[in-house]
């Protein structure tokens, strides 16, 4: 826990709402970023003195100034939403004046097998190579690869498993 979360009565009844419910720790962190920059946004005011309209205007800030993604602004709605519902058990209801975040078209990326060697692989050493190969070949996310422990690997049937908890 940071020192914000540890001296906030409040931020920790958050944290404790996350943790009842078995959230990642990841979406701790999110949740806990984005209900800080809310009270930050509305000069430090609590949350339950507030409404739809306070987090319409912050929704709304984070489109039109700060150009955030639709997915940037989708997660502090939910962070704000899970906020409002379960911690302070007082629904959000509509959100008033939200603009909504617009999507910049771009076409993906994709490298051939010959430039992921070329390109990536070949400027990789060791646990770092082995990792990239690994996410590369089996289509392992970061985590999911970090996380494998050699209990993990089947050597004769050439297979990896995940277990997802």
């Amino acid at each position: 826990m940071d020192s914000a979360v540890s001296s906030s009565p409040f931020l920790r009844s958050v944290v404790e709402a996350i943790c009842v419910r078995h959230y990642s720790i990841r979406t701790e962190k999110a949740y806990i970023n984005w209900i800080k920059r809310f009270i930050l946004f509305h000069d430090k005011r609590h949350p339950a003195k507030m409404g739809g309209v306070e987090v319409g205007d912050f929704l709304t800030d984070l489109a039109m100034n700060r150009q955030v993604s639709p997915s940037t602004q989708n997660q502090g709605l939910n962070a704000l939403n899970f906020l409002y519902k379960v911690v302070l058990e007082q629904p959000l209801g509509d959100v008033k004046n939200l603009v909504r975040a617009k999507n910049k078209r771009k076409l993906p990326v994709v490298l051939t097998v010959d430039e992921v060697r070329a390109a990536v692989l070949r400027e990789l050493n060791g646990v770092q190579w082995l990792a990239a190969c690994l996410m590369y070949g089996s289509g392992l996310r970061l985590m999911e690869c970090l996380r494998l422990r050699v209990m993990n690997l089947d050597f004769l049937h050439r297979a990896v498993y995940v277990r997802i908890w």
